[in-house]
């Protein structure tokens, strides 16, 4: 190849590859200021100076290969093999300097695959114990491994595995059944002792207009208690259907605005509802330190809890034990998912920005006990799918791990409807600009949902706009919420306390 020239620069190739040494001297030149060579430089000058300085930054961007071979295994450090990845896939990767500095493996380069950016990711992260998550079409971050998330695209290859597990209603149901199972005895439920006899402790009733409140404890285990408030119609029936509204990881817990908000407007519209603490959180802390919420334990005695409140509304004479509806958002979406999965008795569900492939939840109170792994393995999009043919609302937004719900989540779970001939008995009211929460928008969207399958009376509730008035809830005070009063001098004397005496009772 002879010479080529652009103003007054020359270029030799003599049929050799561009070197950096050329690139530079390239910058230099095209870099230097107009008039220094008097020579001003035209659009084709600045294509290849632009041109120049891709490719420098390429170069810059890969080892030197005659620097790999067998003697030294091959050896390279993360950070480089990252940086070719990035450059052979023509992506951006986000990570901390830290979990990469001083880390060099072997083999590094081979273990890239052209054309296969997941499995070459996992290679070169595995063995650093790190794993990485798509941030969007061209981005991804990297982090230490967390057992409960993985990518959106394993989470899509996961459940198109488990498609081809079941394709009729007979497949499907044997699956469920072993999911059931095996997560039942995973939460160690069938382990526990029995429940105690004692009767309830209830306090004063509230009358407001429309509905009251009265807090009740249950003794679920002996000495340990479970503490919420019922919201029941007023003037209170016969036959008011059941919801339960386990709460999730919000401030304030149980005694927020938006949960009574909840609960008074469905009791007005004539529901028997309670609102119920968190293991280790609300009035459970004067029995647990708050880090016990984080025990593994807290999963099995969540779920227990549910299982009680259930079964205490039922007995009611003013409850009609066939219709009874769940709801919860975060972790009390989990708990939404989990207990509709292995308890016929629920016949609605609505679980709120929760349901995800790839997000099992961050908690050991959703995740500390392994029923992710049962069946061969799950995730909550197939768990959620256990509540087929049952109505269910899937209530998404675009601000957390439930981004992903329409086009991914939410298409299996209506396959799954599908067995049964049922696939309106399953929505999704998505929320693209919204994020984590159970605020005014969704909860005007589970209102309706609850309303026709548990025959509410919603109309008597309606504006003018045809949304549900909200206005007439009066909003307690947290202490008036409370069973034991507000500073606990209420809780039993049996009642134990810390998580040694807590795994005693439940030997």
């Amino acid at each position: 190849m002879g010479r080529r020239r652009w103003g007054s620069v020359d270029l030799a190739m003599k049929g050799r590859p561009l070197s950096t040494v050329h690139c530079r001297q390239w910058v230099g030149v095209l870099a230097s200021p107009i008039g220094n060579r008097g020579v001003r430089y035209g659009k084709h000058q600045w294509t290849a100076f632009l041109l120049i300085m891709t490719t420098l930054f390429l170069l810059s961007k890969v080892t030197d290969l005659s620097a790999q071979d067998a003697d030294n295994h091959y050896n390279a450090t993360l950070k480089e093999t990252l940086e070719r990845i990035e450059t052979t896939f023509h992506v951006t990767l986000h990570y901390d300097g830290k979990l990469v500095d001083g880390k060099e493996l072997d083999y590094a380069f081979w273990r890239i695959r052209q054309g296969d950016l997941d499995n070459s990711l996992t290679a070169v992260l595995a063995p650093f114990d790190l794993t990485y998550y798509q941030e969007d079409e061209d981005t991804y971050s990297i982090k230490p491994f967390q057992y409960h998330k993985k990518s959106i695209s394993i989470a899509k290859e996961e459940l198109a595995f488990f498609e081809t597990l079941y394709a009729t209603k007979m497949a499907w149901e044997d699956r469920k059944s072993q999911l059931r199972q095996c997560m039942i005895e995973a939460l160690g439920l069938l382990a526990l002792p029995e429940k105690p006899s004692s009767a309830p402790i209830i306090t004063k009733k509230r009358k407001y207009k429309g509905y009251t409140v009265e807090n009740v404890a249950l003794e679920v285990l002996s000495g340990v208690y479970t503490t919420g408030s019922v919201y029941k119609p007023r003037p209170l029936k016969d036959n008011h259907p059941i919801i339960i509204m386990p709460n999730g990881h919000f401030g304030q817990g149980r005694y927020r605005e938006s949960e009574q908000i909840r609960a008074a407007t469905l009791a007005k519209m004539g529901a028997v509802v309670v609102t119920y603490d968190l293991f280790a959180w609300g009035e459970s802390q004067l029995q647990f330190a708050s880090e016990d919420h984080r025990l593994s334990a807290a999963h099995t005695i969540q779920t227990w809890n549910g299982l009680q409140w259930i079964d205490y509304l039922s007995a009611l004479k003013e409850t009609d034990p066939q219709r009874v509806g769940i709801t919860g958002g975060s972790g009390g979406g989990s708990q939404t998912m989990l207990l509709t999965a292995i308890d016929d008795r629920i016949k609605v569900a609505v679980p709120t920005v929760m349901v995800s492939s790839h997000f099992s939840g961050g908690c050991p109170c959703e995740s500390g006990k392994p029923i992710h792994l049962c069946a061969g393995g799950t995730n909550n999009a197939e768990i959620a799918a256990m509540a087929a043919p049952r109505p269910m609302l899937v209530i998404s937004d675009g601000g957390d791990w439930t981004h992903t719900v329409p086009e991914l989540e939410f298409p299996f779970i209506q396959r799954t409807y599908g067995f049964y001939g049922e696939k309106d008995k399953v929505t999704n009211a998505h929320f693209p600009s919204e994020g984590h929460d159970y605020k005014y928008s969704k909860r005007q969207a589970m209102y309706p949902f609850m309303a026709k399958y548990l025959d509410l009376d919603i109309d008597k509730l309606k504006d003018d706009e045809g949304y549900i008035d909200e206005s007439g809830v009066t909003i307690e005070d947290e202490n008036a919420l409370k069973v034991f009063g507000e500073n606990g001098d209420g809780l039993p004397e049996n009642a134990i306390k810390g998580k040694d005496a807590l795994f005693n009772v439940m030997e």
